[in-house]
Protein backbone atom coordinates (compact mmCIF):
# COMPACT_ATOMS: atom_id res chain seq x y z
CA UNK A 1 0.00 0.00 0.00
CA UNK A 2 1.07 3.61 -0.39
CA UNK A 3 3.05 5.72 2.03
CA UNK A 4 0.88 8.82 1.90
CA UNK A 5 -2.62 7.73 2.88
CA UNK A 6 -4.35 6.06 5.81
CA UNK A 7 -2.86 2.65 5.02
CA UNK A 8 0.55 3.24 6.54
CA UNK A 9 1.10 6.99 6.94
CA UNK A 10 3.70 8.25 9.41
CA UNK A 11 4.87 11.37 7.57
CA UNK A 12 4.44 13.23 4.30
CA UNK A 13 6.95 15.52 2.65
CA UNK A 14 5.90 16.35 -0.90
CA UNK A 15 3.78 19.23 -2.22
CA UNK A 16 4.72 21.45 0.75
CA UNK A 17 4.30 24.60 -1.35
CA UNK A 18 0.53 24.16 -1.61
CA UNK A 19 -1.63 26.63 0.27
CA UNK A 20 -3.81 25.46 3.15
CA UNK A 21 -7.60 25.36 2.89
CA UNK A 22 -10.31 24.62 5.43
CA UNK A 23 -8.96 21.97 7.82
CA UNK A 24 -12.14 20.50 9.22
CA UNK A 25 -13.20 18.74 6.01
CA UNK A 26 -9.77 17.19 5.59
CA UNK A 27 -9.67 16.03 9.21
CA UNK A 28 -13.09 14.45 8.86
CA UNK A 29 -11.85 12.45 5.90
CA UNK A 30 -8.69 11.57 7.80
CA UNK A 31 -10.86 9.93 10.42
CA UNK A 32 -12.68 8.04 7.67
CA UNK A 33 -9.42 6.94 6.06
CA UNK A 34 -8.25 5.51 9.38
CA UNK A 35 -11.56 4.00 10.41
CA UNK A 36 -10.62 0.52 9.22
CA UNK A 37 -7.21 0.60 10.93
CA UNK A 38 -7.58 1.31 14.66
CA UNK A 39 -3.85 0.82 15.25
CA UNK A 40 -3.19 4.07 13.37
CA UNK A 41 -6.12 5.94 14.83
CA UNK A 42 -4.26 8.37 17.09
CA UNK A 43 -4.32 12.16 17.23
CA UNK A 44 -0.88 12.72 15.71
CA UNK A 45 -1.57 10.47 12.73
CA UNK A 46 -4.95 12.07 12.12
CA UNK A 47 -3.33 15.52 12.15
CA UNK A 48 -0.69 14.43 9.63
CA UNK A 49 -3.24 12.90 7.28
CA UNK A 50 -5.46 15.94 7.76
CA UNK A 51 -2.63 18.20 6.55
CA UNK A 52 -2.04 15.96 3.53
CA UNK A 53 -5.71 15.99 2.59
CA UNK A 54 -5.90 19.73 3.20
CA UNK A 55 -3.10 20.41 0.69
CA UNK A 56 -4.64 17.91 -1.70
CA UNK A 57 -8.02 19.67 -1.49
CA UNK A 58 -6.43 22.99 -2.44
CA UNK A 59 -4.86 21.42 -5.52
CA UNK A 60 -8.12 19.63 -6.34
CA UNK A 61 -9.96 22.95 -6.34
CA UNK A 62 -7.30 24.29 -8.72
CA UNK A 63 -7.85 21.29 -11.02
CA UNK A 64 -11.61 21.83 -11.03
CA UNK A 65 -11.14 25.49 -11.87
CA UNK A 66 -8.87 24.48 -14.75
CA UNK A 67 -11.47 22.04 -16.11
CA UNK A 68 -14.18 24.70 -15.68
CA UNK A 69 -12.14 27.26 -17.57
CA UNK A 70 -12.08 24.89 -20.55
CA UNK A 71 -15.74 23.84 -20.23
CA UNK A 72 -14.76 20.24 -19.50
CA UNK A 73 -16.73 17.92 -17.21
CA UNK A 74 -14.27 15.84 -15.13
CA UNK A 75 -15.46 12.41 -14.02
CA UNK A 76 -13.54 10.29 -11.51
CA UNK A 77 -13.92 6.53 -12.04
CA UNK A 78 -13.26 4.37 -8.98
CA UNK A 79 -13.56 0.64 -8.32
CA UNK A 80 -11.70 -2.49 -7.31
CA UNK A 81 -9.26 -3.88 -9.89
CA UNK A 82 -10.99 -5.66 -12.75
CA UNK A 83 -14.44 -4.13 -12.35
CA UNK A 84 -14.45 -2.88 -15.92
CA UNK A 85 -13.39 0.79 -15.84
CA UNK A 86 -11.21 0.60 -18.95
CA UNK A 87 -13.68 -1.62 -20.79
CA UNK A 88 -16.42 0.91 -20.08
CA UNK A 89 -14.30 3.69 -21.55
CA UNK A 90 -13.54 1.61 -24.64
CA UNK A 91 -17.26 1.11 -25.25
CA UNK A 92 -18.02 4.76 -24.58
CA UNK A 93 -15.50 5.64 -27.29
CA UNK A 94 -17.66 3.73 -29.78
CA UNK A 95 -20.96 5.49 -29.07
CA UNK A 96 -20.52 8.65 -26.97
CA UNK A 97 -21.64 11.85 -28.71
CA UNK A 98 -19.19 13.86 -26.62
CA UNK A 99 -15.44 14.05 -27.08
CA UNK A 100 -13.41 12.80 -24.14
CA UNK A 101 -9.91 12.12 -22.92
CA UNK A 102 -8.65 9.91 -20.12
CA UNK A 103 -6.13 10.36 -17.33
CA UNK A 104 -5.15 6.80 -16.42
CA UNK A 105 -3.85 5.79 -13.00
CA UNK A 106 -1.99 2.54 -12.41
CA UNK A 107 0.98 1.48 -10.32
CA UNK A 108 2.91 0.41 -13.41
CA UNK A 109 2.63 -0.07 -17.20
CA UNK A 110 0.93 1.89 -19.98
CA UNK A 111 -1.47 -0.93 -20.88
CA UNK A 112 -4.75 0.78 -20.05
CA UNK A 113 -3.71 4.03 -21.72
CA UNK A 114 -2.69 2.06 -24.81
CA UNK A 115 -6.12 0.42 -24.92
CA UNK A 116 -7.77 3.83 -24.82
CA UNK A 117 -5.45 5.34 -27.43
CA UNK A 118 -6.24 2.41 -29.73
CA UNK A 119 -9.80 3.77 -29.76
CA UNK A 120 -8.55 7.13 -30.98
CA UNK A 121 -9.05 8.75 -27.58
CA UNK A 122 -6.28 10.86 -25.99
CA UNK A 123 -4.96 9.23 -22.83
CA UNK A 124 -2.25 10.15 -20.34
CA UNK A 125 -0.86 7.39 -18.14
CA UNK A 126 0.07 8.27 -14.56
CA UNK A 127 2.27 5.59 -12.99
CA UNK A 128 1.90 5.91 -9.23
CA UNK A 129 4.64 3.46 -8.24
CA UNK A 130 3.66 2.29 -4.75
CA UNK A 131 0.74 4.72 -4.30
CA UNK A 132 -2.63 2.96 -4.24
CA UNK A 133 -4.59 5.99 -5.45
CA UNK A 134 -4.32 9.10 -7.56
CA UNK A 135 -4.14 12.45 -5.80
CA UNK A 136 -4.87 15.94 -7.07
CA UNK A 137 -1.20 16.67 -7.78
CA UNK A 138 -0.84 13.64 -10.05
CA UNK A 139 -4.03 14.57 -11.89
CA UNK A 140 -2.77 18.14 -12.30
CA UNK A 141 0.18 16.80 -14.28
CA UNK A 142 -2.15 14.66 -16.35
CA UNK A 143 -4.62 17.39 -17.21
CA UNK A 144 -1.85 19.47 -18.76
CA UNK A 145 -1.23 16.55 -21.12
CA UNK A 146 -4.88 16.60 -22.24
CA UNK A 147 -6.09 18.65 -25.24
CA UNK A 148 -8.79 20.22 -23.04
CA UNK A 149 -9.91 22.76 -25.64
CA UNK A 150 -10.95 19.85 -27.87
CA UNK A 151 -12.75 17.86 -25.14
CA UNK A 152 -16.17 17.84 -23.53
CA UNK A 153 -15.37 15.30 -20.81
CA UNK A 154 -12.21 14.12 -19.08
CA UNK A 155 -12.36 10.78 -17.31
CA UNK A 156 -9.94 10.16 -14.46
CA UNK A 157 -9.53 6.40 -14.18
CA UNK A 158 -8.29 5.95 -10.64
CA UNK A 159 -6.09 3.12 -9.38
CA UNK A 160 -8.09 -0.05 -8.74
CA UNK A 161 -8.77 0.08 -4.99
CA UNK A 162 -11.97 0.33 -2.95
CA UNK A 163 -10.36 2.15 0.00
CA UNK A 164 -7.86 4.97 -0.47
CA UNK A 165 -9.16 6.72 -3.63
CA UNK A 166 -12.34 7.62 -1.73
CA UNK A 167 -10.36 9.88 0.63
CA UNK A 168 -8.68 11.94 -2.11
CA UNK A 169 -10.48 14.64 -4.07
CA UNK A 170 -8.71 14.68 -7.43
CA UNK A 171 -10.53 17.70 -8.82
CA UNK A 172 -13.35 15.98 -10.65
CA UNK A 173 -16.94 17.16 -10.77
CA UNK A 174 -18.53 13.71 -10.46
CA UNK A 175 -17.61 10.31 -9.02
CA UNK A 176 -18.69 7.07 -10.67
CA UNK A 177 -18.06 3.91 -8.65
CA UNK A 178 -18.18 0.48 -10.28
CA UNK A 179 -18.88 -2.85 -8.60
CA UNK A 180 -18.87 -5.99 -10.73
CA UNK A 181 -21.05 -9.07 -10.36
CA UNK A 182 -18.08 -11.41 -9.70
CA UNK A 183 -17.04 -9.25 -6.73
CA UNK A 184 -20.25 -10.02 -4.84
CA UNK A 185 -23.17 -7.87 -3.71
CA UNK A 186 -21.64 -7.43 -0.24
CA UNK A 187 -18.86 -5.09 -1.40
CA UNK A 188 -21.01 -1.96 -1.13
CA UNK A 189 -21.70 -2.56 2.56
CA UNK A 190 -18.09 -3.54 3.22
CA UNK A 191 -16.65 -0.37 1.66
CA UNK A 192 -19.17 2.36 2.59
CA UNK A 193 -16.72 5.29 2.40
CA UNK A 194 -16.16 4.63 -1.30
CA UNK A 195 -19.84 4.33 -2.15
CA UNK A 196 -20.72 7.38 -0.05
CA UNK A 197 -18.66 9.39 -2.57
CA UNK A 198 -20.58 8.06 -5.56
CA UNK A 199 -22.81 10.19 -7.76
CA UNK A 200 -23.46 7.09 -9.86
CA UNK A 201 -22.99 3.42 -9.00
CA UNK A 202 -22.52 1.04 -11.92
CA UNK A 203 -23.21 -2.65 -11.37
CA UNK A 204 -21.04 -4.11 -14.12
CA UNK A 205 -20.69 -7.46 -15.88
CA UNK A 206 -24.40 -8.17 -15.45
CA UNK A 207 -24.21 -10.74 -18.24
CA UNK A 208 -22.57 -12.96 -15.59
CA UNK A 209 -25.54 -12.83 -13.20
CA UNK A 210 -26.64 -16.40 -14.06
CA UNK A 211 -23.26 -17.70 -12.85
CA UNK A 212 -22.86 -15.80 -9.57
CA UNK A 213 -24.83 -15.42 -6.37
CA UNK A 214 -25.36 -11.69 -6.78
CA UNK A 215 -28.57 -9.85 -5.94
CA UNK A 216 -28.96 -6.64 -7.93
CA UNK A 217 -31.77 -5.48 -5.65
CA UNK A 218 -29.67 -6.10 -2.55
CA UNK A 219 -26.81 -4.10 -4.07
CA UNK A 220 -29.11 -1.21 -4.99
CA UNK A 221 -30.65 -1.18 -1.54
CA UNK A 222 -27.20 -1.13 0.09
CA UNK A 223 -26.02 1.72 -2.14
CA UNK A 224 -29.08 3.85 -1.39
CA UNK A 225 -28.86 3.12 2.32
CA UNK A 226 -25.31 4.48 2.32
CA UNK A 227 -26.20 7.40 0.03
CA UNK A 228 -29.94 7.99 -0.30
CA UNK A 229 -31.03 8.79 -3.82
CA UNK A 230 -27.79 7.79 -5.53
CA UNK A 231 -28.23 6.81 -9.17
CA UNK A 232 -27.60 3.13 -9.95
CA UNK A 233 -27.30 1.59 -13.41
CA UNK A 234 -26.78 -2.01 -14.50
CA UNK A 235 -24.14 -2.43 -17.18
CA UNK A 236 -22.92 -5.18 -19.45
CA UNK A 237 -20.24 -4.63 -22.06
CA UNK A 238 -22.16 -7.12 -24.22
CA UNK A 239 -25.33 -5.02 -24.15
CA UNK A 240 -24.91 -1.68 -25.98
CA UNK A 241 -28.20 -0.39 -24.55
CA UNK A 242 -26.74 -0.43 -21.04
CA UNK A 243 -23.73 1.60 -22.21
CA UNK A 244 -26.12 4.07 -23.84
CA UNK A 245 -27.76 4.60 -20.42
CA UNK A 246 -24.37 5.61 -19.02
CA UNK A 247 -23.94 8.01 -21.94
CA UNK A 248 -27.38 9.45 -21.22
CA UNK A 249 -26.52 9.98 -17.54
CA UNK A 250 -23.30 11.81 -18.42
CA UNK A 251 -25.06 13.93 -21.06
CA UNK A 252 -27.69 14.93 -18.52
CA UNK A 253 -25.00 15.94 -16.01
CA UNK A 254 -23.18 17.91 -18.70
CA UNK A 255 -26.33 19.82 -19.54
CA UNK A 256 -27.43 20.64 -16.00
CA UNK A 257 -24.20 20.94 -14.02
Amino acid sequence: MCKDCGCSITDHHHHDDAHRSEESHAHERAHEALHSNPQLNDTKTIEVIGKILDKNDTEAAHNRAHFDAHGVLAVNLMSAPGSGKTALLEHLADIAPFKFGVIEGDLETERDAERIRAKGVPACQIQTGSACHLDAFMVHKGLHAMPLDALDVCFIENVGNLVCPASYDVGGHLNIVLVSVPEGDDKIEKYPVMFRRADLVLITKTDLLPYFDFSVEKAKKAARKIKPGVDVLEVSAKDPETIEKVVGWIEYKRKFR
